[in-house]
């Protein structure tokens, strides 16, 4: 008699690496394994920073980019994708050119700007994403000043964060998360719409910190890891949601660096899950 094979629920970040381990690859990966997921990675780019800002960028060359993907997906086949910072056409590019072959959930936190202002994708490369890569994409996640980039448009009010995001569906997004965490005021307003016309709106309330650096990849990477374990779309949020609030609230007095401290991916580690294969 044949004993019972199990696997992990694994999941692939492509993303860039944060040498100070707060945001990009480095966070992804925590994240997975906060949350019980086998983490897998393809780098995009390896940057020069700490909690005080961003000061170099070095792409990794587009092809091998591709190779990581391809070699992790045909080996380990994870349930879902989270992408990253992609800094420029070219890795946009050739990531949508191999992630289309997978039908799987993929999470696009649309990263442009960082915490501490620095710009984060070169400036051609705005038109590729919404050409080429995010109409490929289950669901993108852009924070107010992304979707700005994204739409032309000015966003100041959870109204505006509505608008913007009927023009990102418009112009092809599957479904979009307009995060609201730098809008003023005491609550933080989350939006949701998708093709389909289904809206919801997300609300927490804003903790006072200044320990918010890689949020925005937690938070993505929070979706994907509940995405690759079987969870629908907006279950996956809503518990992404609370994960990434919680880790906030056990991480915002403790000091790591004179910036932008991180997150406490670990305030309450789950065990491996494991799926019958």
């Amino acid at each position: 008699m044949l004993s019972t094979v199990y696997k992990y629920p694994s999941v692939l970040t492509i993303a860039g690496s944060d040498c100070s381990g707060g945001a990009g690859i480095q966070a992804d990966l925590k994240t997975f394994a906060a949350l019980g997921c086998y983490g897998t990675s393809a780098i995009t780019a390896v940057t020069v920073q700490n909690t005080l800002g961003t000061s170099k960028i070095h792409n990794l060359p587009p092809e091998l980019v591709q190779e990581q993907v391809i070699a992790v997906m045909e080996d380990i086949k994870c349930g879902a994708i989270k992408i990253g910072m992609v800094h420029n056409r070219q890795l946009i590019e050739a990531i949508a050119v191999v992630i289309k072959n997978y039908a799987i959930p993929i999470i696009f936190d649309s990263v442009m700007v960082a915490s501490s202002g620095d710009q984060l994708i070169e400036n051609d490369a705005v038109e590729a994403l919404k050409t080429t890569l995010i109409p490929l994409c289950t669901l993108v996640t852009p924070n107010l000043d992304e979707a700005a980039v994204l739409t032309s448009m000015k966003i100041n009010t959870a109204g505006d964060m509505e608008n913007a995001a009927i023009r990102l569906i418009e112009d092809g997004c599957k479904a979009v998360l307009i995060k609201g965490g730098h809008l003023k005021g005491p609550e933080l307003f989350d939006i949701y719409l998708d093709q389909q016309g289904k809206q919801q709106l997300f609300k927490s309330t804003k903790i006072d910190t200044s320990n918010t650096h890689g949020t925005g990849c937690t938070l993505s990477s929070a979706i994907a890891a509940f995405m690759a374990m079987g969870y629908e779309l907006l279950i996956a949020i809503e518990m992404a949601r609370i994960y990434v609030y919680r880790a906030i609230e056990n991480g915002k007095n403790v000091k790591t660096g004179n910036g932008h401290g991180p997150l406490n991916h670990s305030f309450a580690p789950r065990k491996m899950a494991l799926v019958k294969v």
